[in-house]
């Protein structure tokens, strides 16, 4: 199967993915009554998920990753190129889910990294498409450090669309509206069970649920965090912009007070 026909299949599974998830939020909500558009739905679906992303995808592969690949001797670099795909998915998969985790850690555990992702957390209402509310520095940073070495090693091209969707499906799936319970398997696959939590404005989680893909980081280094009750509130406990360019201005100047000091020593 060629690339461009792998390419397609990955964005028509993501649209059905799509459609199913938000059948299931409609039919199986974990938290009753948030409409479906939602406040900052569009701000989300057109500003974060469709233009932020295919400029952001353009900038990374053309004018970060490119330039890299083409000035790094190859015989630096081990090479999966003789893998099996299914291996090389798993490996992109793993390594770049313990990276994911540490990361995430320390942008809560940072002043600095946090102004970069404090936007991730201001939905008040979150969904299946609240994830995508990120902002571009963060992108930036963590898609360079995920896709750079499928290329470098010298991956299958198709790694990166089957990846994609799996990344896309999975990010959309642990912010859905959906109550779900994976019994045992969530202390190993991570669910909306676990991170609809984290997105909570509840002291007792802001340094807990790190995990995107696999819970059992958190599991492993002592973070997870777990309850029989549902949150009482999700978001920011202090005020942020709702418009998508004066988000990404907050990380940098802020013209509100911010008492992020006051959260970490509560935490």
């Amino acid at each position: 199967m060629k690339l461009l026909d792998v390419t397609i299949v990955c964005f028509t599974l993501l649209i059905l993915g799509v459609l199913l998830l938000i059948w299931f939020e409609r039919k199986y909500p974990y938290r009753k009554g948030i409409s479906f558009f939602r406040e900052g739905f569009w701000t989300d679906l057109l500003a974060y998920a469709i233009v932020q992303s295919f400029l952001l995808k353009i900038l990374i592969f053309d004018f970060i990753i490119a330039p890299i690949h083409h000035s790094i001797p190859e015989k630096f670099f081990f090479s999966v190129s003789n893998w099996p795909i299914g291996w090389q998915l798993a490996f992109f998969i793993f390594s770049h889910d313990l990276y994911i985790y540490w990361f995430h850690r320390w942008q809560h555990a940072s002043k600095v990294l946090w102004r970069t992702h404090e936007v991730h957390h201001s939905n008040q209402q979150i969904d299946w498409i609240a994830g995508a509310r990120s902002h571009s520095i963060e992108i930036i940073i963590n898609q360079t450090i995920e896709f750079l070495p499928i290329i470098i090693l010298g991956a299958d091209p198709m790694v990166i669309p089957i990846k994609g969707l799996i990344d896309g499906l999975w990010g959309m799936f642990i912010h859905a509206n959906i109550r779900v319970s994976l019994g045992k398997l969530k202390y190993i696959i991570n669910g909306p069970e676990f991170h609809l939590w984290h997105h909570a404005n509840h002291r007792e989680v802001f340094h807990a649920n790190f995990s995107t893909k696999f819970s059992f980081w958190d599991v492993i280094f002592g973070t997870l965090y777990e309850s029989p009750t549902q949150p009482s509130s999700w978001g920011l406990y202090y005020k942020f912009p709702k418009n998508y360019f004066a988000q990404h201005w907050y990380a940098f100047y802020r013209w509100t007070f911010e008492p992020w000091e006051k959260k970490q020593e509560d935490s």
